[in-house]
């Protein structure tokens, strides 16, 4: 689970550094566009890549379940301890945000430019698609909203990942909890900075 889990953290930043190119130029976006879907070592780590998402998804329902089995009936008192944050105690529905608007966010992108390789069709242009999408202001509300819950999700999931691997010391941890707020703060503004710039039309036609 963590290191599934830290490993779609790297990727959050690859992603997150593709998308941006958008905010400087449609030129360059396409041309990093063009790279993805060319280039042999990312055709390769796509199933990867998938693999970490299903692996991640079967952990956290596993662990889930365990959880829901192993104390039915809740406690009289609910613990108040500083450790059990918000997030912590919603990791698991957190996640099921953040799957449900993937599912979203694959319909939107994914399904129009890679799908249409494999069915032998004409992708649609990358560009175009993020200013089509995000021109309609409950695009960009959803996205945020879908955002929201990552910010949440990843700013406990990333420490909590390194805890579980052991750098639990009081020394390490508070530095990772640190780390992890300001990862998921600077991660979820700069994607929530994307569907901003084309809704209030900031891109060169």
């Amino acid at each position: 689970m963590s290191l599934s889990g830290l490993f779609l953290v790297v990727f959050l930043v690859v992603h997150l550094l593709l998308n941006l190119a958008a905010l400087y130029s449609r030129e360059l976006y396409e041309m990093a566009c063009e790279f993805m879907d060319t280039n042999m070592f990312v055709q390769i780590m796509v199933p990867v890549l998938a693999s970490g998402f299903i692996v991640h998804i079967l952990c956290s329902i596993v662990i889930e379940l365990k959880n829901q089995t192993a104390r039915p009936v809740k406690y009289l008192v609910t613990n108040k301890a500083k450790a059990a944050s918000w997030a912590s105690k919603n990791m698991f529905a957190l996640g099921l945000i953040v799957l449900g608007f993937l599912a979203l966010h694959f319909c939107h992108f994914w399904a129009k430019m890679q799908m249409q390789h494999f069915l032998g069709n004409e992708p649609a242009n990358a560009y175009d698609l993020l200013v089509v999408i995000f021109s309609k202001w409950y695009n960009c509300v959803l996205y945020i909203i879908w955002l929201g819950a990552l910010y949440f999700h990843v700013s406990h999931g990333f420490w909590s990942a390194f805890q579980s691997i052991g750098m639990n010391t009081s020394t390490w941890l508070p530095r990772l909890q640190f780390l992890a707020k300001v990862y998921a703060v600077v991660v979820t503004l700069a994607y929530i900075a994307i569907p901003i710039y084309f809704f209030f039309g900031f891109y060169k036609s």
